[in-house]
This record gives C-alpha cells, sequence and structure tokens, in this order.
C-alpha cells in the first residue's frame, strides 16, 4: 500500500510521452568499451506479470490515473488473437499462470519493460514461474514486491537472476556464501546443518547487502505515516470448550507417540525421514484448533472456540457501522463459517481461488454498505488488494511467516485508509499454534522450517523442537 502500482504507472506515462529515465542512460549513450551502445529496439509495450487476483486492479488503476494509456489485460480465450496486436498497446497486463502457459509463445515478443508484481512469487528459482520469467525478452526488468525475502535469503537471488541473471553467480555459491563464515572455513558439525549462526557470516551478508544496494528502491511505512492511520495488532487468545478439547488432544497424542517412536527407531535426535509426517502432524493439530470439523465432516456442527469468538467480535464491528475482513488458509474453514454468518442474518463477500468474478466482488465490498463482512483465502486475497473500506482484520489461522500475515493486514492499512485499522491474530491456547509462535521469537530457524524452503528443510528440526 506504498505506491508501487501508481509509480510504475508514472514512469510509464512518462516514457510513453518521450522522457528520458535513468534506465535508458545505461541503454543507450556507451557500450563497455566506452564506444556508442547499440540503441534498444524502439518498443514500446511493456508487459506487466501480476497474480491472478489483481489483475483487474492494474486496469482500474491505470484507467483512473493515466488514462491516456493503452491498457489491456492479456486473460482469456482469444490470446492469440492479442498477442498480434501487443504493438497497439502501452501496457499488457497478465497473470503468472498465464504467463507460465504461453511464455514458448510471449518469449518471441521484445517489452520495453517486464514488471513482475508481487516478485516474491517467483522465490523458488526451479518453479516453472520463475523460469518462465527469466524467458522473457525486454530491454528493462523491474521487480516489485513488499516481501522481497519471505522464507529465506534464496527468495532474494531467485528475483535477482530475473532481474541482472549471473549477478549473484550461481544458487549454490550464493548459498555456500550465506552458510560460511568469514574466511571460508565450516566445521564437520557446520558442514552438516544447511544454516550457521548469523554472527559467522555477518561480513558475508554486509558484502551482499551493499552490492545489491544500488538495485533497489526501498520506502517503508516509515516513511509514510503522516499519510497513515494508526494500526493496532493483537492476538486473541481462544480457550476450547471441552469437545474441541478433546478432539485436538486425541490427535496429539496419536501424532506424539507415532513420530516420537518413528524417530527412535530410525537413531539419531533428528526427524531424518520423517519430515512429511512431521508437516500432517502441525497441519491436523492446525485443523484441530481452528474446528473440529475440519478433521471429521461430520462435526461441522461442532462447537469451535475460535468461530464463537468471531462471530462475537462481528457482531460488535457490524453494531457500530464498521466493516471486516477475515482471512484463513482454509478454504474448509470459511466454508463453515458462510452458514454461521447466514444464521446470524450477516451479509457477506467472499473470495477464494476460484472465484470467477473478483473486480465484481472486490467492487462490491468496497462500495457496498450492507455488506460488511469479506472473507477471503489468504492464498488468493492476501496480496495486491485495495480493501480500505474495511478497518478490521481477522486472522483465523496464523500462517507461520509474519510477513505473509502482515501483506493480509495491508490490504486495508495501505494509502487511501482514513480510519485507524484493528487487526487480530486468532489463537487456541496450549496448542501447537501458541508453541510455535512463542518459537518462532526463540529460535528462527524452525519458523522457516515450518514455511519451508530448500536451505532450511525440516529434517533440521531436533526431537526436542517437535517434542
Amino acid at each position: 500500500g506504498l505506491g508501487k502500482t501508481i509509480q510504475i504507472l508514472a514512469m510509464l506515462q512518462r516514457r510513453k510521452h518521450g522522457g528520458n529515465d535513468a534506465a535508458d542512460v545505461g541503454s543507450h549513450e556507451t557500450g563497455p568499451s566506452g564506444q556508442p551502445a547499440e540503441p534498444c529496439p524502439e518498443v514500446r509495450t511493456s508487459l506487466v506479470v501480476v497474480p491472478r487476483s489483481v489483475v483487474f486492479n492494474w486496469i482500474d488503476e491505470a484507467t483512473r490515473f493515466t488514462p491516456d494509456l493503452r491498457v489491456v489485460a492479456y486473460t482469456g480465450v482469444d490470446r492469440e488473437i492479442l498477442r498480434q496486436s501487443f504493438d497497439k498497446y502501452d501496457m499488457v497486463v497478465t497473470s503468472y499462470g498465464l504467463m507460465r502457459r504461453d511464455i514458448n509463445e510471449l518469449c518471441h515478443h521484445r517489452f520495453d519493460y517486464v514488471i513482475l508484481d508481487e516478485a516474491q512469487m517467483i522465490k523458488n528459482p526451479g518453479s516453472l514461474s520463475a523460469k518462465a520469467a527469466r524467458l522473457l525478452d525486454a530491454n528493462h526488468r523491474l521487480a516489485l514486491t513488499g516481501t522481497p525475502i519471505e522464507n529465506h535469503l534464496g527468495d532474494l537471488w531467485s528475483i535477482f537472476e530475473f532481474l541482472n541473471p549471473g549477478m549473484l553467480g550461481t544458487i549454490g555459491r550464493f548459498n555456500d556464501l550465506l552458510r560460511t563464515p568469514p574466511g571460508g572455513v565450516r566445521s564437520a558439525s557446520e558442514m552438516d546443518n544447511t544454516e550457521v549462526p548469523a554472527a559467522k557470516n555477518q561480513a558475508n551478508l554486509k558484502q551482499i547487502a551493499t552490492a545489491l544496494r544500488p538495485f533497489i528502491l526501498r520506502r517503508t511505512k516509515h516513511e509514510v505515516l503522516e499519510d497513515l492511520p494508526p494500526k493496532t495488532e493483537q492476538t486473541l487468545l481462544c480457550e476450547m470448550e471441552a469437545e474441541q478439547r478433546q478432539v485436538y488432544e486425541e490427535l496429539r497424542h496419536y501424532y506424539q507417540k507415532t513420530l516420537m517412536d518413528r524417530i527412535d527407531r530410525n537413531g539419531g535426535s533428528t526427524l531424518g525421514r520423517s519430515t512429511l509426517v512431521v508437516l500432517e502432524a502441525l497441519l491436523r493439530l492446525r485443523q484441530a484448533a481452528c474446528h473440529p470439523g475440519l478433521i471429521d465432516p461430520n462435526r461441522k456442527y461442532d462447537r469451535s472456540a475460535k468461530l464463537d469468538l468471531l462471530l462475537n467480535r462481528l457482531q460488535d464491528i457490524i453494531d457500530e457501522g464498521s466493516k471486516v475482513l477475515v482471512f484463513s488458509q482454509f478454504t474448509s474453514m470459511l466454508d463453515l463459517v458462510k452458514p454461521q454468518l447466514e444464521q446470524h442474518d450477516i451479509p457477506y463477500c467472499y473470495l477464494d481461488g476460484q472465484t470467477q468474478d473478483r473486480k465484481r466482488v472486490v467492487e462490491q465490498f468496497q462500495t457496498d454498505a450492507q455488506a460488511p463482512v469479506f472473507l477471503i483465502s489468504l492464498k488468493a486475497g492476501g496480496l495486491g488488494l485495495n480493501l480500505t473500506s474495511a478497518e478490521y482484520v481477522f486472522i483465523l489461522d496464523p500462517w507461520w511467516n509474519p510477513a505473509v500475515e502482515a501483506q493480509a493486514i495491508d490490504r486495508t492499512h495501505r494509502i487511501g485508509q482514513t480510519k485507524p485499522v484493528f487487526a487480530y491474530r486468532m489463537i487456541c491456547q496450549d496448542t501447537v499454534e501458541q508453541r510455535i509462535t512463542e518459537l518462532q521469537t526463540q529460535k528462527k530457524q524452525l519458523a522457516d522450517a515450518i514455511v519451508g524452503g530448500n536451505q532450511t528443510p525440516l529434517r533440521n528440526l531436533t526431537r526436542e523442537d517437535l517434542q
């Protein structure tokens, strides 16, 4: 919510009208030998690749702020016809999914700029999205993201491999640099562990930061606090009733015995080959903390501590005439919230990955005073959307990466918001939710292992961590 979209639109409009920006200087004045460089082809069509949920948002923002830019959404079944007329447009907007699907055709077009919005979408360098993005042909490349490092520094390597291929060397060399203390010598125990204590590679991190600084334009909320209302974040501890507690405890005892026995049988203090079972255990326990119906469909009418507290809070918020966003990473949890809202005569809007007309749903929530609640899946609506009509945010099941939660909250706490924002993370007391949240602050390695990433596999968890 700090103006990345509007800065890009302003830049593209300036180029349309012949403005010479800093990128042009490097591209057109001299080559490496000091001789005049080959001019870039006269291409004025730029490609913007965005998450599917915000394609319409880019089109709307362009219509609003830069109405003379010729803009088209590269979507739908007529994409082949659109490709033949790219040169008629200043800006083509498409999704990461369509970029992947059509890369064999798109890579034959030369663009002025290729711009990746929410560039953390290519954080995995081996993913099809990252590989496709690197094949796109353009005079200039830009990456826009509020979370350049979602899981670990390898995310940043992938983004820079798109921007300036080879600048950071190979991913293996980059990871070695992060893992190796100054001097380059590691002990045998460190060789077995993909993460070395941070103090040992501070010099390497500083070197990388210095190298990247000229390529990063960063704007933080601290710089625009005068334009933003205050934001209050709070954790709501929910206490499960006896029936829900029983479901949770039965699962916990089962997985505790299964996993500990398995680890002990394999010998050793780390999880080794048990990582998939660990993931399953954490997933099931988190679901049980949300609602017993996520574990057993026959229990969908059972009581849930989070659902009871949510309904109680929603009623107060609606009575004061305010609006609220409700996020969950489990669409099945949102499916359990819907009938409860209907039973209490609370109108709502809904958005997940299967929603077809996203623009209509977002506009309805933003403009309709009779739609006070917006149920949103974290993956589909956790980034890119402007939902400033809401002042309250509830995160039903915390995602262990704080950056992802912050992105969700910032759907409403962004430029354009005029009222104070209140964000609530709902956590069940004495559950794995609370334990992992506490461990996040004590042991970053554990948090990284939970959110994934090649550099911090779950096998680095110890038996004591899991216990």
